[in-house]
Formats: structure tokens, sequence, C-alpha cells
């Protein structure tokens, strides 16, 4: 019998989108039935012994990073990028060594890395263990923030869900193969999402059946920018309703929970049932983040992003993506919520980006694992 492939796929902790991946990518495979042992493997624990963040602040990268975004402390943050390169470029020979020694101890047939900034390390290790092991990259952003964020100039394999990433691979490593699949990587469970008598459903959170509703969303970590939001739109003629999603952020939660409003809303926290309230909703509003987008526009669901120095500079770009595909719009600040949902709702113009953000077919996912059997198949040869 032949041995089963040995998969690694690297992640890390750092917001949440990377983690989500690499849990998608192994749920949908073992739905596939994909003969392949997968080890998800969170790069922080392997380098744990090196993080100098850690050693000086007590507190580990990538919990540094998470409070940046719960915290909302992200001005500046493209002028901190080339700080915490340095910092990698300065442990770079001790962490190529220690990958070197873990991967050396127990040797996979490919490695999957959905991280940015570590790819080099990653790719200098598996070079001294064995050159032939495919080292993919799946961006799980929609585009790289170069320089050495997601694309370093090696001979590797990258999976990238935009032209934008394609032309990037070429321009800056074009020794690699790029592979383009049609869009993120989403959770299986937005694939599979049963079909329900909205009205109802609504009726059921305390909302009106047929007011225009909106999700508001800010990942796992919720966003103290939520609060304004809804004070804004509450203070407005609009006759819209909201969902607020605030993840593990309980304090923002109760907060706005326990607020006496003009407007219907539900508020709730932490939920695996994303698919379930966008699937209720018409709109998004969120931050430009590329899982939440797509997500959204899977659901065909129209977005409400803001693009400023507060946005993180690996998802500018993505912003300028929703006006691009007319998915949606782009604002300077969600002090413009107001205008733009009275432009959002005016009549047909909801239906319209409704229909346009139907069009965007992602089948991602799915072609991701096709193209790493590929990879597989042709070693095999």
């Amino acid at each position: 019998m032949a041995k089963r492939p040995a998969v690694d796929f690297i992640f890390f902790d750092a917001g949440g989108g990377h983690r989500a991946a690499a849990t998608a990518l192994e749920a949908v495979i073992k739905q596939q039935d994909r003969p392949w042992d997968i080890r998800l493997i969170d790069l922080q624990d392997v380098l744990d012994e090196l993080d100098i963040f850690r050693k000086l602040t007590g507190l580990r990268l990538e919990d540094i990073y998470n409070r940046i975004l719960e915290n909302g402390w992200t001005l500046g943050s493209a002028q901190l990028l080339p700080l915490m390169h340095g910092i990698i470029r300065l442990y770079h020979p001790a962490q190529v060594r220690v990958l070197t020694k873990f991967w050396g101890g127990n040797t996979p047939d490919m490695v999957v890395s959905l991280v940015p900034n570590f790819d080099r390390s990653m790719w200098q290790a598996l070079q001294k263990v064995n050159p032939k092991i495919p080292f993919v990259t799946v961006l799980t952003d929609m585009a790289d923030y170069p320089p050495h964020f997601w694309i370093e100039k090696q001979k590797q394999l990258f999976i990238c869900g935009t032209d934008r990433a394609m032309q990037q691979v070429r321009d800056i490593s074009p020794e690699s193969s790029a592979h383009r699949v049609s869009g993120m990587i989403l959770n299986p469970r937005f694939y599979s999402v049963p079909p329900v008598d909205i009205p109802s459903e609504r009726q059921k959170l305390g909302l009106d059946p047929a007011r225009p509703t909106g999700v508001v969303l800010f990942g796992g970590m919720g966003s103290e920018k939520m609060d304004g939001i809804l004070e804004r739109i509450d203070q407005s003629n609009l006759d819209v309703q909201l969902i607020l999603i605030c993840g593990k952020n309980e304090k923002l939660r109760k907060r706005l929970d326990e607020r006496a409003t003009r407007i219907a809303r539900f508020v709730e926290g932490f939920t695996r049932e994303v698919p379930r309230y966008m699937q209720l909703a018409d709109f998004l509003i969120g931050k430009p983040g590329p899982g939440s987008i797509s997500e959204a526009i899977h659901m065909g669901l129209p977005v409400i992003v803001e693009k400023n120095s507060w946005t993180l500079p690996q998802e500018r770009f993505n912003a300028d993506w929703v006006v691009e595909q007319n998915v949606g719009e782009s604002l300077a600040g969600f002090h413009e919520i107001v205008p733009a949902l009275e432009r959002m709702i005016a009549p047909g113009r909801l239906a319209q980006l409704r229909q346009n953000a139907r069009a965007v077919q992602n089948r991602g996912i799915f072609e991701v694992t096709d193209l790493l059997q590929s990879f597989l198949d042709k070693i095999r040869e």
C-alpha cells in the first residue's frame, strides 16, 4: 500500500484568517476523503524560543498583534512593518536553524504556508532538509504588500485569489510558479447554508421582516467602531436595522445590547453562525479584511468598508477591489456611514449591488485542494 502523503499547513493566530484558512482546508480535504495525513502547525509555537517580542514584553508576537486589532491601534502600521521585518531578518539564521531541525525530525511531503513574513525562512529550511519538497504559499490576502510580506524572490509555488496577486508574483518572483483560483478561502459552511424563511427568521431576532438589514462585523475581536456606527445610524432618519456581531469583545456586546435605540437591532457575541446571519441580511458594514469581504460577497451582500491611514496596509487594496467590482463602497471613515447607506438603499441600487455580488463566483477552497493534489502527483511521477 502506498504511503499516505504528509502535508503540513502553516498558520499563526495573528488575526484570525490564517488559522481559519488552515482549518477550512483541513475540513474540505476530509470531506473529499483525500488520503493525506494533515498536520496543522502554529508557526508561533515552533519559533517561540526566538520570539524577541515575548522576551521584551511578556507577550507573544501574535498576542501583541491581536491587541492592536482589538483596540484599533493601527495608525502607523505601515511604518511599523519595516521595523518588524528588520527584527525578523535579524533572527533569520536562527529561524532557519530551528525550522530545519523541526522538519528534519519529521519530514513532510509538502508544506503549505498560509502566513506572510516568514516564507523565506521556511523555504530555506526546506532547501536544507530536502529541496524536492514542494513549498506552497496560499495568499490569504487579496494582494501582497511588498517587500518581504507574502512574496519572496525564491523558486516556489504560489496560489492567488486575485489578478493583482498573480501579477505581483510575476513581477517579484518570476522564477516561481503562480496559480490563480477564483477567490479567497472560505469556510465550507458558506457552501452549505440551508435555505430558510428569511422574514420569519428575522422576526425571531426581534427584527422587522421587510426592513433593509445590515450585518456589522469586524472580525473575531469586534471593534469599538461599532459603537459609533450604531450611534450615527440610530440618530439618522435611515429606515434600516442591524445585526451587530461583536466576537469575543464581551464588553462591547453588553454595551450595545443594553443601549436604547430608535432602530431595531440584534446583538451577538462570538458565534459560528456568521453564514446564517449573513443569509438574513442585505448588506455588510465592516473592516476591509479579505475574509469578511469574501464571505459577504459569496452570500450576495454588498459591503461598506473604510480605507484610511488606520487601515492595515495589506488590506487597503481590498477596499479598492470592492469599488472596482462595483459590490459596495469604500469610505474615508465611518463618519460617512449615513450618506453611504442612503446611496446603497436608494430605489434599485441595493438590488443591483446584490446582483453584482452574486455574480462573483468563488470556489477557491475547492480549487486550492485540487491544485495541492496536482503538486503531490507531480512529485510522485
